[in-house]
């Protein structure tokens, strides 16, 4: 492993206000597993954060870390100023929302809703306030005598995450709280869940290995892997800015291909000079490029700064994708414009969507075949 920097600022020096949450130097291990290596995060009031990463990435054992249900080796888990590394989930102002809903069948919504009410010894009258309350916020007025096993999955979510907010925590944990829904209602559930945390008022901290929950959802993206964060930023910056090869492949398609930086605001792809605005990598040093699909234009091939041929074609619905051999690679292309396999086009790329990154330093840093 080379060095890894998971003390990484966000944004400027305002950014790191309202700190709700502070991981410092986490360190998780399963026997000889490190899951988390020297991890240090923090967590704003008020933030919709997502950690994104393939599985056995460290995500969940960070959730399950920040909500209690594990404890780490090292390092300490700071609240609101106030060390809880060893505090009880149940002594936390956390709740979580876990992907199989965890609903009591044997109890009516409204019996679920209140169980930890109940516990909390709260009165008959605030219960039944609370679970009026609940219920009207997650859209399911009039369900109270409903068994959870008569609800459809998307209704069974909601009801698991009107159980949770009833509590009134500062934060709410998801674990992949959409994974068992089908599309429709998984893209549903994200408009909800924007629209809960607005009108709550509350942190969420979300698990997900969805790039597209994650990009449609957070306030901030956390992108790890191999127990190390690669990146933090906004949606906009993680998908338009990658730090590298790992995490422009892993949000969404990219090409990836290996330049040289001839001098600032000149780079050689596969043999051809481009034009980009990054400088400061040097001269005549080894780099990767990265351009996504949308970004690659189609033109006449006397007017590309390289030429090549459409090799395969498939249409998306709202556009076409494309490979084209060009110089020795694959480039992938989308354009709602059609160009027919065999057809010879020239490949010309704006200056600005040319991302340049330096060279992995390690393997986690590096881009890899999913299996997810």
């Amino acid at each position: 492993m080379g060095i890894h920097t998971t003390k990484l600022l966000r944004g400027g020096s305002t950014m790191t206000d309202n700190k709700l949450i502070n991981l410092v130097n986490i360190t998780k291990s399963y026997g000889d597993n490190v899951v988390l290596d020297d991890l240090n995060l923090y967590i704003r009031e008020n933030e919709f954060v997502t950690l994104l990463g393939p599985s056995g990435c460290g995500k969940t054992t960070t959730l399950r870390i920040i909500g209690g249900f594990e404890t780490p080796d090292k390092g300490q888990v700071i609240f609101e100023g106030k060390d809880i590394t060893k505090t009880a989930p149940n002594e936390r102002q956390v709740n979580t929302v876990f992907q199989k809903y965890a609903l009591f069948n044997h109890l009516t919504v409204a019996e679920n809703i209140a169980f930890g009410l109940k516990i909390k010894k709260k009165s008959k009258e605030y219960i039944k306030d609370k679970i009026k309350y609940a219920l009207k916020l997650v859209n399911l007025d009039g369900f109270e005598n409903r068994m959870p096993d008569s609800l459809s999955g998307g209704q069974q979510q909601r009801i698991a995450i009107a159980r949770a907010i009833v509590n009134e925590p500062k934060v709410l944990l998801l674990d992949e709280p959409l994974g068992a829904l089908d599309l429709k209602l998984r893209q549903d559930m994200q408009y909800e869940l924007i629209r809960l945390k607005n009108e709550l008022g509350i942190t969420f901290v979300y698990v997900t290995h969805d790039q597209e929950e994650a990009l449609t959802m957070s306030d901030t993206i956390v992108v790890m892997n191999q127990g190390y964060i690669q990146q933090i930023g906004t949606p906009e910056d993680i998908y338009n800015e990658p730090k590298n090869a790992f995490v422009a492949d892993f949000i969404g398609d990219s090409n990836i291909i290996s330049s040289i930086m001839v001098e600032d605001k000149l780079v050689n792809i596969l043999g051809a000079n481009f034009p980009c605005v990054d400088t400061g990598f040097g001269h005549n040093k080894p780099v990767d490029v990265v351009i996504r699909p949308e970004d690659v234009n189609l033109v006449k091939p006397e007017e590309g700064i390289i030429k090549g041929v459409v090799t395969s074609l498939l249409f998306k619905g709202v556009h076409y994708e494309m490979e084209v051999n060009a110089n020795g690679y694959d480039w992938l292309v989308h354009s709602t414009s059609l160009f027919p396999v065999g057809t010879e086009v020239g490949i010309q790329v704006d200056p600005f969507n040319i991302q340049i990154m330096n060279k992995p330093e390690s393997e986690d840093e590096e881009a890899v075949e999913l299996e997810i």
